[in-house]
């Protein structure tokens, strides 16, 4: 199997997992990693901190980025983080589950693209994001995976998500890294290209549109209640800075 994406939520005591995670991950990490980590509004430094513990590139993700090779992609404090058929996404739309970046969000919609070729991760964190969205990545086909929750600073978010489905790996934190490194060992090099949807057709080109019209990102089917309850119909992008950033859970450590 050929994995084209790896998607990974973190909230309290994130930070230090994330070092662990994104540090066993070599230079030559042939899939994009796509992160969502609660952290206040008003922080800023996450990427810089994270870059010196890995020897892949972290970027804060812009509005209508391209996902890469060799990347880690870091949600910005205060918008939701979706992958669409174009690369990624930002909103500004409501908090999901209290938190605005949600995992939730993140994770459904890369199922929604990548089917099958998906690999979720859930680490240590408090409530129950991404406990649907895991669940959701599963139910395209792809692979889930949790930290032990023994092994979580906070381990309300992992026993959320291994209540929500069966999942492929529940692992120690210091196993993770090399879990994803067996997964997609043998992936392409190149950047790739997302897959169809994981039910039904492949998905067929989208016209142009008009300047300063937003695309819809549904996909076929029921969406999720996280999708749901992200409206992406209204206006796309960052707001000035100050602004949008009630959904923060407050008091978060990284």
């Amino acid at each position: 199997m050929t994995y084209q994406l790896v998607v990974i939520g973190a909230s309290y005591g994130g930070f230090d997992a994330l070092k662990v995670v994104l540090g066993g991950l070599p230079a030559t990490f042939p899939i994009p990693v796509v992160v969502v980590q609660h952290q206040g509004a008003g922080s800023t430094e996450l990427a810089a901190l994270l870059q010196r513990y890995t020897p892949l590139v972290v970027i804060e993700v812009e509005d209508k980025d391209q996902v890469c090779r060799g990347c880690v992609h870091l949600a910005p404090p205060g918008y939701h983080l979706l992958v669409d058929a174009e690369g990624l996404a930002l909103s500004v739309d409501a908090p999901v589950v209290y938190a605005r970046p949600s995992i939730d969000v993140l994770l459904d919609s890369a199922a929604d693209v990548y089917g099958s070729s998906t690999i979720g991760v859930i680490l240590t964190g408090t409530g129950r994001d991404g406990a649907a969205g895991l669940a959701h990545i599963k139910e395209r086909g792809g692979v889930t995976i949790v930290q032990d929750p023994a092994t979580a600073l906070r381990r309300m978010m992992p026993d959320a998500a291994l209540a929500s489905s069966r999942v492929d790996w529940m692992l120690p934190l210091e196993e993770i890294a090399g879990r994803l490194v067996a997964l997609c060992g043998g992936a392409d090099r190149d950047v790739l290209a997302p897959r169809p949807p994981y039910h039904g057709a492949p998905a067929s080109p989208r016209p142009p549109l008009p300047q300063g019209e937003r695309r819809s990102k549904e996909p076929s089917g029921s969406p999720s209640p996280a999708r749901r309850a992200v409206g992406i119909e209204g206006p796309r992008g960052r707001p000035e800075r100050g602004s949008g950033g009630e959904g923060s859970l407050p008091g978060m450590r990284i």
